[in-house]
């Protein structure tokens, strides 16, 4: 059985990504977010096959999502980057609805035209941005106003509607820090502690039901560090006091987790000496893979902010570390150049990038983006 299903997976390789009508495909061909951290046989070699029928381009490319919109790179860089299959997704970052959705459909169109797998569309909608980075959208209290889970889950389901519109499909919320910092703190539900869980809980929830990646941050904390990572490394001196925030989450089953740009010190586990947690498999790997079991989707904060921006080889090391998705390069063809040097000359990093790549392409097909 498990050669038939192989042969059949090889031989349709080559149309994956076209759309096929739900009607036709059997039940244990379907898939949605719930099964993205399954052990499924078939969705196992479902990806393998994607996976396989991909260039080296391609492959590196599911790991980079640039940003498009105020703050972010042009539309015709995108587009370029595209038609170099050189990367896998973009942040939808600042701009009105209706320019969201044609950004979307825009790149869309182009995927199918140079024959790219589909895009993880993101954006920064959380309760206290949504309106903000997204203008034109429908009106939504900001985290603070809400003062429920009902409160919660009504919001949550006015940003997935807006989201779902536009054709965002990975949603960077919420924000599980505590409420201290001042430039984290105000947008999570951090300003009474012990509604952090169960509000995030609900986030997570109402947004991965409607089929959107929820994505929890910022790991393994932002909320007790005093200063601003966009515009240079913080420091958490000690014990990791938020890293209690993030097990809840991982067993609820929450599909993303957001590394933040924050280095440890004088803490004998899991000191990063003086390097950015991004960057550090202590963090990535032993602590939030290995000892929180996390399987899903590692994504960096943004890689063109003070905190990691400076730092050399940054794109390379990030992944090494065991991140899965480098958001907002600060220059993507580099990235992708570095990430392919390393990868043609590095068969032990070329193993992380496959499996960083295998993760994207896991996302994508429970998603219902390829069929």
């Amino acid at each position: 059985m498990k050669l038939t299903i192989l042969g059949f997976l090889l031989l349709t390789s080559c149309t994956a990504y076209v759309q096929q009508d739900p009607t036709q495909v059997s039940s244990k061909e379907k898939y949605s977010l719930s099964d993205f951290l399954s052990d499924d046989e078939i969705l196992n070699l479902k990806v393998d096959s994607i996976f396989n029928s991909l260039n080296t381009n391609s492959k590196i490319a599911q790991l980079l999502m640039p940003a498009v919109g105020n703050y972010g790179i042009p539309e015709d860089s995108i587009i370029a980057l595209i038609e170099q299959q050189k990367i896998g997704g973009v942040l939808l970052l600042n701009g009105t609805k209706t320019q969201f959705k044609n950004w979307s459909e825009k790149f869309e169109n182009l995927n199918s035209e140079n024959n790219n797998l589909p895009f993880l569309y993101s954006a920064d909608a959380e309760p206290t941005l949504f309106n903000r980075k997204m203008k034109e959208s429908a009106p939504v209290n900001t985290a603070s106003q809400l003062t429920s889970i009902e409160d919660v889950r009504i919001a949550t389901n006015i940003i997935s509607d807006e989201l779902l519109a536009t054709g965002v499909n990975y949603n960077f919320a919420p924000v599980v820090d505590v409420s201290a910092n001042k430039t984290v703190g105000y947008r999570g539900f951090g300003s009474i502690p012990e509604n952090i869980i169960p509000f995030s809980s609900t986030f997570i929830e109402e947004t991965q039901s409607r089929n959107i990646i929820a994505t929890a941050k910022h790991f393994p904390g932002h909320g007790l560090v005093t200063g601003d990572t966009h515009k240079s490394l913080q420091t958490i001196d000690g014990e990791l006091r938020e890293l209690e925030n993030y097990p809840p989450l991982i067993e609820q089953g929450v599909i993303s987790i957001m590394i933040a740009h924050i280095a440890v010190k004088n803490n004998s586990e899991y000191d990063t000496k003086g390097m950015p947690a991004t960057t550090s498999h202590k963090i990535v790997t032993e602590l939030l893979r290995d000892s929180l079991e996390f399987k899903g989707l590692i994504v960096t904060d943004a890689m063109n902010m003070g905190g990691v921006v400076n730092v050399p080889n940054c794109y390379v090391l990030a992944i090494d570390a065991g991140c899965d998705i480098l958001l907002m390069p600060k220059d993507s063809q580099r990235a992708h150049r570095d990430l392919l040097k390393t990868y043609n000359n590095n068969p032990q990093f070329a193993e992380k990038v496959n499996t960083a790549s295998k993760r994207v392409i896991r996302a994508k097909i429970c998603l219902g983006l390829i069929n």
